[in-house]
């Protein structure tokens, strides 16, 4: 009777911290840190940064160690998010670009089940048509949020709501003034040294750190228990463009009292792209058969089988400043990580075209990154900074043939644009190749060589 007794105390244990039914209807609240390394956090390792509001959650909610966006850039990384599809397969492939028009956002899932959809803050996201949020709260100064209406929204709304805040900090601009100075700043793993810009950086983190404190703060003192609360970072600033783990691995903490088993870790793949079939699962919406990303609620609630058996990574290098031609692929499973450099300097020149002017930039693009071959292959586990390329030895030619396929697969699933001998120019918004400008030095005689020929077709 006394072994029954105690399985029943067990039992309603288990069932306290998992109150959820497929009837409740939670608030969300999503905190989004703008270019902020997956490093640079106490849950993470770094005591020496401002992150007590991370904390704070993570003490009542879980920590996933690999979380990863596809693309570490903030279009491209924001647009995952919000559609719940990979760059290729959403439009946004590279920074600044629109998603396709044909695109449905999480703002018409959720309106559908009765929810109000807010963005707060940073955008840069298009076209408004997808993006059809019931209000927007744009940016004061265009830095900072207006947080009296923020909280407003938070303390007064009568319907269920999904907010996404989004914050410019800590992105560049850096604030100068005398918080931190070199000898506070935690050295990272794959830095040589410390730049002098970490100073600014640590003092940008601290403000966000206070904005989000706030928000949990009013969150805390309306209705903790019935609202998801969700943090990430878009993508890591040290990696930032690139497609190593410190640009696409990101940050993800996510508390919900009742239902989350507080201080609790996962270790289990996720992508960006799962959280919005997560959200809709939770609203009680259906999640579209098409979507890319899969619902990890089972994984919130304790579960620990898979959700992803390899995640994916894509990297652009056009549209930004420093633009250059030198696209890249990548998967990683539970413990390897292959990448395919399409661009390198051991086979740019199966890409090169009849046309001189693209020539030039395929070739730039190679020269610009001599040390990187067309093959990589790291062991995560035993080299989880990505110093070690083991592509040419034999010992793992059954890993590095197997992840290949994958990829290859994975990129003919999305319709990727990229592929052996076939490097295409994308056509720039914001950073053109063949502009002279601050932030890309080209020959005069190069400049505006480029006609609207020489780029790929595409949606914009």
């Amino acid at each position: 009777m006394k072994f029954i007794f105690i399985l029943f105390l067990a039992f309603l244990s288990i069932s306290c911290q998992t109150k959820y039914n497929e009837h409740q209807r939670p608030n969300f609240i999503f905190y989004i840190s703008d270019d902020q390394d997956f490093l640079d956090y106490k849950v993470y390792g770094n005591d020496l940064i401002e992150s007590s509001g991370v904390s704070k959650i993570a003490k009542d909610g879980i920590v996933f160690t690999n979380a990863y966006t596809s693309q570490a850039i903030c279009s491209p990384s924001r647009s995952q998010l919000f559609t719940g599809l990979n760059p290729i397969k959403n439009g946004s492939y590279a920074n600044h670009l629109p998603v396709k028009s044909s695109v449905a956002g999480i703002s018409k899932y959720l309106k559908e089940v009765g929810y109000d959809v807010y963005l707060s803050g940073k955008s840069h996201i298009k076209p408004d048509s997808v993006f059809d949020w019931t209000h927007y709260f744009p940016l004061k100064n265009r830095r900072y949020f207006q947080m009296g209406k923020i909280k407003n929204l938070i303390r007064y709304s009568t319907k269920p709501y999904c907010l996404f805040i989004a914050s410019t900090f800590p992105h560049l601009p850096y604030i100068e003034n005398d918080d931190y100075t070199i000898d506070d700043i935690l050295k990272l793993p794959y830095e040589d040294s410390i730049p002098e810009s970490k100073v600014g950086y640590y003092s940008n983190v601290k403000v966000d750190n206070d904005q989000f404190s706030d928000i949990i703060e009013t969150v805390d003192s309306v209705d903790k228990n019935n609202t998801v609360l969700f943090y990430i970072s878009d993508h890591g600033i040290s990696g930032k463009w690139g497609i190593r783990e410190n640009g696409l691995k990101i940050p993800l903490v996510v508390r919900w009292p009742d239902v989350i088993k507080a201080s609790s870790k996962s270790e289990v793949l996720i992508n960006i792209v799962d959280i919005m079939p997560t959200i809709l699962e939770i609203a009680g919406a259906e999640i579209p058969d098409h979507l890319d990303g899969k619902s990890f609620l089972k994984t919130l609630m304790g579960n620990k089988n898979e959700i992803n058996k390899y995640i994916f990574g894509i990297s652009t290098r056009q549209n930004v400043r420093d633009p250059k031609i030198f696209p890249s692929r990548s998967v990683r499973d539970n413990r390897y990580k292959f990448i395919l450099n399409f661009n390198s300097i051991d086979v740019y020149k199966n890409n090169l075209t009849i046309n001189s002017a693209v020539n030039y930039f395929i070739e730039k693009g190679a020269l610009s990154e001599p040390d990187i071959p067309y093959m990589e292959l790291f062991d995560l586990e035993e080299d989880p900074f990505e110093k070690n390329n083991l592509a040419s030895n034999k010992k793992y030619d059954e890993i590095k043939n197997h992840l290949e396929s994958v990829l290859r697969n994975w990129m003919r699933n999305q319709k990727d644009f990229v592929g052996d001998g076939s490097v295409p120019l994308i056509k720039a918004t914001r950073h053109p190749l063949d502009k002279i400008s601050p932030w890309n030095k080209i020959p005069i005689n190069i400049e505006g060589t480029l006609k609207d020929e020489d780029y790929m077709t595409s949606h914009y």
